[in-house]
């Protein structure tokens, strides 16, 4: 009998742990959230850790659950349907093609992305006014027309290079807006489509010799493979600009500008704790970064030098990064 009842006692333990998952010691619910990029980058994972920061910040005390598509749409689907199984609190999607799958997949959890540059042509959100239904976030739209200019002015460019994924949405999204800049500054087009990294040195050496240099917006799979560009570029001496300062920090791109992805991420964050403290998606608009404070300005003199490009002055006063004699410089 006594053997029985330990039985017994060892049953009702297993069931009472097994029925406490999700909460801590004190019994408390913890909110699970889960956290899912598109590809690993420099940016995306400053983006995330930006989301995780954010979240301490607020006082969400949740489990997390970090997971990385490879740039694989069909991982990133079954991200989606873990998270959905795992019953996530919130779903954060963190560039174009993992945030369609998390909102295609989850219709009352809210859905949360973060670096889509169209979230309105991706179909997210109807507007950028306000989320839609359960889904809301922050774009990563860059002043495409406003770099390429600079890239004119400063680098005398007259036929400019861009290389895009066609798989992408928010890369589709650019090229029109790249189409669009050059037509208005009166710059000839040269394009390349890729569908994975592994293709991008092809393509660059595909188009080096036919380009003055080469502009690059916020594709994640370009940016996954961005020292094989470098390497093509750099040998030839034609400038690259970025329009992720994160991406050039360790150097080889003349110009970088853009907004800073860590603080895209805070802001990402702030949007996922205000959720959990009871603001619905439909009523929180499509976030962008305006805060000149929230940008960046980087100038590789080095990469310049190679280039035979002279910064001027009163654009390089502006730069809060500078990479020279190999070294990265902040202001």
């Amino acid at each position: 009998m006594k053997k029985l009842v330990t039985i017994a006692g060892l049953c009702l333990t297993a069931l009472l742990l097994m029925s406490a998952g999700g909460r801590d010691s004190s019994g408390d619910k913890k909110v699970r959230i889960g956290i899912a990029k598109i590809v690993q980058h420099e940016a995306l994972d400053a983006c995330e850790q930006g989301v995780v920061d954010a979240l301490k910040a607020r006082g969400i005390d949740a489990v997390l659950d970090h997971q990385n598509a490879n740039g694989d749409m069909n991982t990133a689907a079954q991200i989606a349907n873990k998270f959905k199984s795992d019953k996530v609190d919130v779903a954060v999607g963190i560039a174009t093609p993992i945030a369609v799958s998390l909102a295609t997949t989850f219709t009352d959890t809210p859905v949360v992305f973060s670096a889509v540059t169209d979230p309105v042509g991706a179909n997210l959100v109807s507007s950028l006014a306000n989320g839609s239904g359960n889904v809301t976030g922050l774009s990563d739209a860059i002043p495409t027309g406003e770099h390429i200019a600079l890239f004119k002015e400063i680098a005398n460019i007259k036929t400019l290079g861009y290389i895009y994924t066609s798989s992408e949405a928010n890369s589709i999204s650019a090229l029109t807006l790249v189409e669009d800049a050059c037509k208005t500054l009166g710059l000839q087009l040269v394009t390349q489509a890729i569908s994975t990294s592994a293709e991008l040195r092809q393509a660059a050496e595909a188009i080096v010799n036919r380009v003055d240099g080469i502009y690059l917006t916020t594709d994640n799979t370009v940016y996954s493979a961005l020292p094989a560009l470098i390497q093509v570029f750099s040998a030839a001496k034609k400038p690259i600009f970025s329009g992720d300062v994160t991406a050039a920090l360790n150097g080889g791109c003349v110009i970088a500008s853009g907004f800073n992805y860590y603080k895209a991420g805070l802001a990402t964050g702030n949007i996922v704790a205000d959720i959990l403290e009871g603001k619905k998606p439909a009523d929180i608009p499509v976030k962008f970064l305006t805060d000149p404070s929230e940008s960046d300005l980087l100038f590789d003199l080095d990469e310049a030098k190679n280039c035979g490009i002279t910064i001027p002055a009163k654009y390089l006063s502006l730069a809060n990064y500078t990479y020279e004699n190999g070294k990265l410089n902040t202001k």
